[in-house]
């Protein structure tokens, strides 16, 4: 059968003979078990109501055995045969150019060089899906290639609920996943529900088919060590920055600090992965001896060398080492997947890679007794630096929160509200201010010809409008237009494609409304193929997380959810091809509602007013909220936008003298 027929079969009428588990794929770790007996019968149950009765005898084998192996049903046995890649949008059986363009990037977040774990359909982070089974994604690939624009597709954590009569200025797809009443949103939840087949995990933009590969987050963390450095003042160059994580984020950090100029080292306990990202080349060299490391830091410092490496083995190690050795490290996070860290998002020092895989899977209250004590060493060793003037920050990782909950020595002696911790959230001091308070974020496109000179060309158009921006731009955000000129320019250069034809850079709303309008011209000309925008989830409006992406909002509000579910319904109605609304991501499930969207543009003049319209609310919504907590910069942001728009009015806050407060 051809791809096309294969696509048009969805789940077959046959039975597909059984698929060997190939072990040169990285695969997701085993999960605990955590179902009853009767509730293992309902996983079975709900897993076989895809599929005839007259399979059920020998699927319910298949079946068992996955759910015992394995912890979840992945219905190997229907994974497709053909490769998994992006495809130019016109190879797509679809009635719907939209669809065409979702069922593009949906094979991208499984394209085997971006999904991290693609045989269990992760894309990121341990477990961030795009489907729970391969059922779901047959399925879901059928519907796609069958709707029209009048038809809705509806989504639920991976299952296609069916196409819904709609019209053509609704979405294309509705997506949810892993919305929980609020009192099921614990960790063993997600365990318990995601193995019973009703739920998933979809971290941001792995359940929302925008994930680009490792290049949106090595953008992101690009201007975090950047504006990093500006905030201890020093040049990065000869300096170190130390991190952990080279997995579902990829060798983002390593490559960062690349571009930014600095020494990094960054460690990682999975020998697979390790290797992947050297043999890709978003890190320069591994390292597997700590004396040898010590040795070659040093080396680079006094040379003031720009290098990446990558440590074979626990950071843990790594802290305490460089203390030892006196080595002063100027920078320092985590990138280790902490919102997941029971189930291989963190492996303790006490362990090795093997034997800690082993035991999360067979003795879960011994092996968090391990990454617990494994926290509070971790914290020590981080002290010992701190002391000493190294600048660490939270990557957002919930490396903080759960050391706190370790009881790791990392709560600060004087709390104020959102500053209970002893060290920021990189949002905090880094992003929010500079970045999002501003309005500026991870807007990214995808050219949907597949074509590199597509690319190319969309890469010139976007530096010509920033360049156009920048004459007139405040001083406020002049730096953040060099940055991004700096980044389009060396995009190129530095290799970032992985998988489809993708681009990002931090832009406001008038840059991403700029952009997008040359792009839909240049399309209209025939100039280039239709272009998919979207963004990261962590951005400015899409993401309530207290703990990241809402860290520097202080009047108490960042534990609400208000933001996210307000930008995804309002995406939805103002033009947006896709919009998806997620629980859990980056920090956790239960700790983060986040949202993100999808928009294709075809060179049509629908598509230039839905794009002016979304473009415009989906980045100002954050704007005006995080200008109703009293930042500075938002405010500012979000009086400049009045004055351009007169259309637009938001509730300033008012001033309150403190003074007023002290005798309080």
């Amino acid at each position: 059968m051809s791809f096309k027929e294969q696509i048009l079969e969805g789940i077959p009428d046959y039975l597909p003979q059984p698929k060997p588990y190939d072990s040169s794929i990285n695969h997701a770790p085993k999960r605990k078990s955590i179902l009853s007996d009767e509730e293992k019968k309902l996983a079975l149950k709900n897993a076989l109501r895809y599929f005839d009765k007259k399979f059920h005898n020998v699927l319910i084998e298949d079946f068992k055995n996955e759910l015992e192996i394995y912890g979840r049903i992945y219905m190997y046995r229907f994974r497709p045969s053909y490769k998994m890649y992006a495809r130019s949008i016109d190879d797509y059986p679809a009635k719907s150019k939209q669809a065409a363009a979702i069922m593009l990037m949906i094979q991208n977040n499984l394209d085997y060089a971006v999904a991290q774990h693609p045989h269990e359909l992760i894309t990121y982070g341990g477990n961030g899906a795009v489907f729970q089974n391969w059922a779901q994604y047959r399925l879901t690939m059928k519907y796609l290639a069958e709707m029209t624009d009048q038809q809705t597709l509806v989504m639920y954590s991976g299952h296609p609920m069916g196409l819904f009569p709609s019209h053509k200025e609704a979405p294309r797809v509705v997506v949810t996943n892993g919305m929980m009443i609020p009192n099921y949103s614990k960790p063993d939840d997600w365990e318990k529900y995601n193995a019973l087949g009703v739920t998933q995990y979809g971290q941001m933009t792995a359940g929302s088919y925008m994930y680009i590969g490792p290049q949106g987050i090595v953008h992101g963390t690009t201007i975090t060590v950047l504006n990093g450095f500006r905030k201890i003042g020093k040049a990065p160059k000869g300096r170190l920055f130390v991190t952990s994580g080279l997995g579902g984020m990829s060798g983002a950090q390593p490559k960062a600090g690349n571009i930014a100029g600095c020494i990094t080292v960054c460690a990682e306990v999975n020998p697979k992965i390790t290797q992947v990202r050297l043999d890709q080349g978003w890190i320069d060299e591994k390292i597997t001896d700590l004396d040898e490391l010590v040795h070659r830091v040093i080396n680079a410092q006094k040379s003031k060398e720009v290098v990446s490496i990558a440590y074979l083995g626990n950071v843990v190690d790594v802290w305490e080492k460089f203390d030892e050795a006196g080595l002063h490290i100027d920078l320092g996070s985590d990138q280790t997947s902490l919102h997941n860290p029971w189930a291989g998002g963190y492996y303790p020092v006490s362990l090795s890679f093997e034997e800690a895989n082993e035991m999360m899977a067979n003795n879960v209250e011994e092996f968090k007794l391990h990454v617990q004590e494994s926290l509070r060493r971790h914290a020590s060793a981080i002290n010992a630096h701190t002391a000493k003037g190294t600048y660490f920050f939270d990557y957002g990782n919930a490396f903080l929160l759960e050391a706190s909950r370790a009881g790791a020595d990392v709560m600060s002696e004087n709390p104020t509200i959102g500053r209970e911790f002893k060290y920021p959230s990189y949002v905090q001091d880094i992003m929010g201010p500079m970045c999002f308070d501003y309005g500026f974020g991870p807007f990214r496109w995808v050219c949907a010809s597949g074509k590199e000179e597509d690319l190319l060309k969309t890469d010139e158009i976007a530096c010509q409008v920033l360049e156009a921006i920048m004459k007139y731009s405040p001083e406020e955000i002049k730096q953040q237009m060099a940055d991004n000129i700096q980044w389009i320019k060396g995009a190129q250069q530095n290799k970032l494609v992985v998988g489809s034809q993708a681009r990002i850079l931090y832009a406001d709303a008038e840059g991403r409304m700029k952009i997008a309008e040359a792009f839909n011209q240049a399309i209209a000309k025939g100039e280039i193929g239709e272009v998919i925008l979207g963004r990261d989830h962590h951005d400015v409006s899409g993401t309530d997380s207290p703990y990241r992406e809402t860290s520097n909002i202080y009047d108490g509000s960042r534990f609400t959810a208000d933001m996210a579910i307000q930008n995804v319904i309002g995406d939805s109605f103002r033009g947006a091809t896709w919009v998806s609304i997620h629980n859990g991501g980056g920090v956790g499930w239960g700790e983060v509602i986040n949202g993100g969207f999808g928009m294709v543009l075809d060179g049509s003049k629908e598509a230039d007013r839905r794009l002016k319209q979304m473009l415009f609310w989906d980045v100002n919504n954050g704007i005006s909220r995080r200008s109703w907590a009293r930042n500075e910069g938002a405010i500012f942001a979000i009086k400049r936008a009045m004055k351009n728009e007169p259309n637009l009015k938001v509730t300033l806050p008012n001033e309150v003298d403190d003074t007023l407060l002290e005798s309080l």
